[in-house]
């Protein structure tokens, strides 16, 4: 299978069909690429193992790093309809990342990235790559090697930040366990807002399935809130506190 690197061309100029706020959006390759810095990975399909685990997620993180190096948008696009993508995107909670339904395939056909994954029962689907693109322009391409299954070599999110600069520090990200109704939760999530710090909060208690016994096990308290940065243990509001007046 001879898969094009399409560097140094212009996107394929197509119309997609998209849903946002359960409303149909039709959104076209020029107000996604025209004047912007913008990363496409393109991925075989929603909800599929390797891509909700990895590859979807990291860009997700790594998003205000690529930010930082210049990258106006990211988008994430696959041979599925809107409501699978829009589905996907609330499935995983999405923020950084703007899925793109394919539905038709004609974005990937013009790539010249549609393959037969039939026998999966997925018919036609996208080839696992990813891109850089300037102003409509595709400037650097990472191909899935030909081999068979599903390889994730080289279009991963840490590949494409070290093409883009290899120095980039990574963001130390921010885990929050907090339970509602607490105020040291709601004070430590405001220290965090103050000082424009991105991090995913863990909700215990009542009907959330993780209990003081979870928050124990991870962080040896079991008080909340309890935070983690850079997978170091800070602990509760006041310790968050000094810890951020140090920095």
């Amino acid at each position: 299978m001879k898969l094009p690197n399409m560097e140094g061309k212009t996107v394929p100029q197509v119309t997609f069909r998209t849903r946002e706020n359960n409303q149909w959006k039709d959104v076209t390759s020029k107000e996604l690429f025209a004047g912007k810095t913008v990363i496409v990975f393109s991925l075989p399909g929603a909800f599929t193992p390797t891509c909700s685990s990895s590859h979807l997620p990291r860009y997700n993180e790594l998003a205000p790093t690529f930010r930082d190096n210049g990258v106006d948008s990211i988008l994430c696009l696959s041979v599925n309809d809107a409501f699978v993508m829009e589905a996907w995107a609330k499935e995983l909670n999405v923020e950084n990342v703007r899925l793109i339904p394919d539905g038709n395939g004609e974005f990937t056909a013009g790539m010249g990235m549609l393959v037969d994954k039939a026998d999966l029962g997925f018919g036609k689907r996208s080839w696992r790559y990813s891109m850089l693109v300037r102003d409509g322009v595709i400037e650097k391409m990472f191909i899935e090697p030909d081999k068979p299954g599903d390889p994730f070599e080289v279009s991963d999110a840490d590949t494409m930040l070290r093409y883009l600069n290899p120095n980039a520090k990574e963001p130390e990200f921010i885990a929050l366990f907090t339970r509602e109704g607490c105020p040291h939760c709601a004070r430590a999530k405001a220290l965090l807002k103050e000082r424009g710090l991105a991090f995913e909060e863990i909700r215990t208690g009542m009907g959330t399935g993780l209990s003081s016994r979870s928050v124990r096990a991870v962080s040896g308290r079991s008080t909340v809130p309890q935070v983690f940065i850079g997978g170091k243990h800070i602990g509760g509001a006041d310790d968050l506190a000094h810890y951020l007046a140090s920095k």
